[in-house]
């Protein structure tokens, strides 16, 4: 089942897309805080956060000193820009839940500073598929089109 899911692609009306990228981040100070109940409260509030933009989290696993995920990002949002939202929602609703570990990170920061990215690429069979796909697909709908096109700068 996981593999089925790593492999779809996303489809939107003119766009095929699959931009999977592995990230890892920590808490601040690298502090093992990710467990019990407050490890159930930040799993529950990464997944709903993902949801709301749109990413699809493949596989997630929550360490006590780091978060790996591999994900599902749409192209239309940045790396950059889904882990800021990510990771600032994230520490807002985490301290919101948790009110006393704000004497041990402050400033309402629960994640460190940066992050771990890579994205993870296809292999070139799917690249090879997808062209034969679209190639058959051109074919089949230029054959639908009936209209015959006149060259406007040819000779009358």
């Amino acid at each position: 089942m996981v593999v089925a899911m790593a492999q779809k692609a996303h489809s939107l009306s003119h766009t095929k897309w699959l931009c999977k990228y592995h990230i890892v981040f920590t808490p601040k100070y690298r502090r093992k805080a990710i467990y019990g109940q407050i490890r159930k409260d930040i799993g529950e509030i990464l997944r709903r956060l993902c949801e709301y933009k749109g990413v699809e989290i493949i596989e997630g696993h929550l360490m006590p000193d780091h978060v790996h995920m591999l994900a599902s990002i749409p192209p239309k949002m940045s790396a950059s820009s889904f882990m800021g939202y990510l990771k600032g929602k994230s520490s807002l609703m985490i301290f919101d839940r948790h009110a006393n570990l704000r004497y041990k990170y402050g400033n309402r920061k629960f994640w460190a500073e940066g992050y771990y990215v890579t994205t993870v690429g296809l292999n070139e069979a799917t690249i090879a598929k997808y062209v034969r796909e679209q190639e058959a697909s051109d074919i089949a709908q230029d054959k639908l089109s009936v209209k015959e096109y006149e060259d406007p700068f040819g000779s009358r």
